[in-house]
C-alpha cells in the first residue's frame, strides 16, 4: 500500500508557493509541474488541530471545509489571533496596506511587519502597496479608519478573487490605478495615530509571482476532496491557497488547498479529477514530497 501523505497547507515564500506536509516535508510547485494525489480508499476527513497542537477527539469534519477544524478546535485557534482582536498586547510592529484583486475590489489590512510580503501572497493580492508602520493597536486604528473613510473592506471573498484572475488588466499601472487613487485619499485624511509612521507610495505588482499573465479562464473549482477519488493536473499559476491546473481535455480547474488538509492522500501519477467540481455556469469576467 502506498505510503500516505497529510497536507498541512500552502505556504509563499519569495522563492514562490510550497506544499507543506505534516512531519516537516514540503513540495516546491513550479510552473508546469504536474500536481496528482489520490484520497486514500476508506479515509475520514479530520480535524488538524489548533495552533500546532493535534486534535484530542480526532473529530471528523466536512470535506467542504476550509479550515478543517472541529468547532473546539477552531476556536482555540482564534482564541490567540489578531484577526480576532485578542492579542491587543502584541509588541511587534505591524504594517498597515492596500490590497487589490482585481476591478472594483481592494481592501485595507494589517501584517505582522516581520512577515513581509507574505500576508498578501497568502490572501492572493494582485497588487498592493504599504501605508504605514507601528504598533498593533495603532495599525488596527488606521485600517479602521481607512475602511470607513475610504469604504472599502478589510475581507474579499476568495469566489470573487478567482472569478476575475483570467480577465485582468494588461499593465501593472492599470493595476495599480485603484490604490493609487485611495492611497493619495488615505494620506489626507485627519485622525491617523501619531504613532502610526506613514509609507509613501510604493505600488508591488504579483502577477508574474503568480502566473498570471495570459491565465486561461477556470471551468470550474474542486468544491470538496472524497475518499477514493483523485486530482492530476498541471500547474499553470497559482495565487493564495489556490492552484490552478490545466488538466487533459478538461479545461482549467481551480483546486483550493485548504481542502487537502485532513486528509490521507497518496501518490498517483496519471490522477485524473474526479471528486466533486463545481463549474461555472457564466465565463468570469470584469466585475461591474507528493509530488
Amino acid at each position: 500500500m502506498a505510503q500516505a501523505w497529510n497536507c498541512s497547507g500552502l505556504r509563499w515564500s519569495a522563492g514562490g508557493p510550497v506544499l507543506q506536509w505534516v512531519g516537516g516535508r514540503s513540495s516546491a510547485l513550479t510552473w508546469g509541474k504536474r500536481v496528482a494525489f489520490g484520497v486514500a480508499e476508506g479515509g475520514v476527513r479530520t480535524c488538524v488541530g489548533a495552533r500546532g497542537h493535534a486534535c484530542p477527539a480526532r473529530a471528523a469534519v466536512s470535506g467542504r471545509s476550509r479550515g478543517a477544524r472541529c468547532e473546539e478546535c477552531a476556536r482555540l485557534d482564534r482564541a490567540h489571533s489578531v484577526a480576532a482582536d485578542t492579542l491587543a498586547d502584541d509588541p511587534r510592529p505591524y504594517r498597515v496596506y492596500l490590497a487589490w484583486f482585481g476591478p472594483g475590489m481592494v481592501k485595507v489590512g494589517i501584517t505582522a511587519h516581520e512577515r513581509g510580503s507574505a500576508r498578501l501572497w497568502e490572501q492572493g493580492a494582485v497588487c498592493f502597496s504599504w501605508l504605514g508602520t507601528g504598533p498593533l493597536m495603532a495599525a488596527r486604528r488606521t485600517e479602521e479608519l481607512l475602511r470607513a473613510a475610504l469604504s472599502v473592506p478589510d475581507r474579499i471573498p476568495y469566489g470573487d478573487k478567482r472569478a476575475v484572475r483570467s480577465a485582468l488588466p494588461a499593465s501593472a499601472a492599470e493595476r495599480a490605478a485603484e490604490i493609487a487613487e485611495l492611497h493619495a485619499r488615505a494620506v489626507t485624511l485627519g485622525g491617523w495615530p501619531e504613532s502610526l509612521e506613514r509609507a509613501p507610495y510604493e505600488p508591488v505588482d504579483h502577477v508574474e509571482v503568480f502566473g498570471l499573465a495570459g491565465l486561461p479562464t477556470a471551468v470550474g473549482e474542486v468544491s470538496e476532496l472524497v475518499a477514493g477519488g483523485s486530482v492530476g493536473g498541471r500547474l499553470i499559476a497559482a495565487a493564495g491557497p489556490d492552484l490552478h491546473l490545466e488538466t487533459e481535455g478538461g479545461g482549467v480547474v481551480v483546486l483550493d488547498t485548504r481542502l487537502m488538509t485532513g486528509w490521507d492522500l497518496v501518490p498517483a501519477d496519471g490522477a485524473e479529477i474526479t471528486v466533486p467540481m463545481r463549474e461555472f455556469k457564466e465565463m468570469p469576467g470584469v466585475q461591474d514530497g507528493l509530488f
